[in-house]
């Protein structure tokens, strides 16, 4: 169970050069459950990092993704550059880990069998409660896409799917963010 005062949002690696590698078709759901969970975010107050990898090389975040978390509160988001795959272990990703206070924390973006997968193990190793939207996250092949699942369902990673997440976090109808949510 996902709960709103514990939950931050992990946006790993959209990045424009990554992204043009991806199947055309699924990165537009892709990103689209990535807005959804970004807005989600802006309406339940959650912390939203933004990781990207090797940029100069990457390029930077999709301007649809960099702006949507931009439109959240300054204090509510931190972007965070890196060249290793996973974050946990960089002392600013730890350190706004630890500043956050959140103890679950939803995993999206791409590459699941690498920078996403990576990641997500790492913060279940250090005790926090990870959740990874299949539909979230995407891979250039789709042989890799499911094994990243696997692999992070294996390390007692939740996987499950966006609305799953959004309406756990919501936790019930006729609230005014469910019907900015729904």
């Amino acid at each position: 169970e996902l709960f709103r005062n514990k939950t931050g949002l992990c946006i790993i690696d959209i990045q424009e050069h990554l992204a043009a590698a991806m199947p055309e078709k699924v990165l537009k759901g892709t990103l689209r459950n990535c807005l959804n969970l970004i807005e989600a975010a802006r309406v339940l107050e959650l912390p939203v990092v933004v990781t990207e990898q090797y940029p100069k090389g990457l390029g930077r975040t999709l301007p649809v993704i960099a702006e949507a978390v931009l439109r959240l509160p300054r204090e509510q988001i931190f972007f965070f550059e890196k060249i290793v795959f996973g974050c946990k272990g960089l002392g600013p990703f730890d350190g706004w880990l630890k500043k956050s206070k959140r103890t679950q924390w939803i995993v999206a973006g791409m590459e699941t069998h690498i920078c996403v997968f990576q990641t997500a193990r790492a913060l279940v190793g250090e005790g926090y409660d990870v959740h990874v939207p299949r539909d979230a996250v995407i891979s250039r092949a789709m042989a890799n896409w499911e094994v990243g699942l696997r692999l992070m369902e294996q390390c007692q990673v939740v996987v499950s799917a966006t609305e799953v997440a959004v309406f756990d976090l919501l936790n019930q109808a006729g609230t005014e963010e469910f019907k900015l949510l729904s």
